[in-house]
């Protein structure tokens, strides 16, 4: 399975590492993130309720504050870890955990979700998207030094977040539609996406693609993702290690998705390496 084997464990793996979480608990962080974006439906079918979730929210705010606790007025040891920068930093001294859990829990799974659900289901949409299209992954055995480009594509492609919802500050015409202050509006990314009047062939999965960072996975201006860069580095490091040692990534049985209208992802996909001879 590798959404169990190679996707959860990079990502998840990539999240305990920077934020110095114990490495034998670190799919709490997987579930976390996955307990924050599930909808009513979701969660029934792990047997869990909107009490649960916030019960799981409060372990992981504890779970933080402890360590936030820990590391506080202490001297950084090597590389500095994103608890310990926040709980030393001139700019928080003021503020969570103490002052404002909320505060403090919602920076946490900004970093939890968008570190985990986002690149992880690229990471599996990458592997699908290849095989759906075979002569593209014939040109990237050809040439791996398409692999940055094509982590673009993938990006692209997967839209691995389908939407962010926000509210009009003021009174304004969109497309000829008028918006009114306080208003709720759902930009669709995955629609912009696939939108053929600025990408030419929208719907083909192109890894040599011109201009391939055009796209809206990541957002735009002020909400613009803030791990970007990160998670293009960790596709990109992953499609290298994976051309170096496999001549085929197959795909073997039909991928088992979220049932999701915001996060866009995979349970499960069955695959089976051909190593490199």
């Amino acid at each position: 399975d590798w959404v169990d084997r190679v996707s959860i464990e990079l990502t998840t793996g990539m999240l305990a590492t920077m934020f110095d979480f114990p490495w034998e608990e670190r799919r709490k962080l997987t579930y976390w993130s996955d307990i924050t974006t599930m909808g009513p439906e979701q969660l029934a079918e792990i047997g869990k309720t909107e009490q649960d979730r916030i019960d799981d929210l409060k372990e992981c705010l504890t779970y933080f504050t402890n360590l936030w606790n820990e590391r506080k007025d202490k001297p950084a040891t090597g590389e500095l870890d994103f608890v310990s920068a926040l709980a030393n930093s001139a700019a928080t001294q003021d503020v969570a955990p103490e002052v404002s859990p909320l505060e403090y829990l919602g920076t946490l799974i900004l970093l939890i979700v968008g570190g985990n659900d986002t690149t992880r289901n690229s990471t599996t949409g990458g592997v699908l998207a290849l095989n759906e299209n075979p002569a593209e992954y014939e040109k990237l055995r050809e040439d791996p030094s398409l692999i940055p480009n094509m982590v673009n594509e993938i990006i692209r492609w997967q839209t691995p977040l389908a939407h962010m919802r926000r509210t009009a500050t003021r009174d304004t015409v969109l497309g000829g539609k008028q918006i009114k202050q306080g208003e709720k509006v759902v930009m669709w990314y995955v629609s912009g996406n696939r939108d053929d009047t600025v990408i030419p062939d929208a719907d083909q999965f192109l890894i040599d693609r011109k201009n391939s960072k055009q796209h809206l996975s990541f957002g735009w201006g002020v909400h613009f993702c803030m791990g970007s860069r990160l998670a293009e580095m960790q596709l990109r490091v992953l499609w290298e290690e994976i051309m170096d040692r496999f001549e085929f990534v197959e795909v073997v049985g039909e991928p088992t998705r979220v049932k999701s209208s915001f996060v866009k992802g995979y349970h499960e996909l069955p695959v089976r390496v051909h190593p490199k001879k």
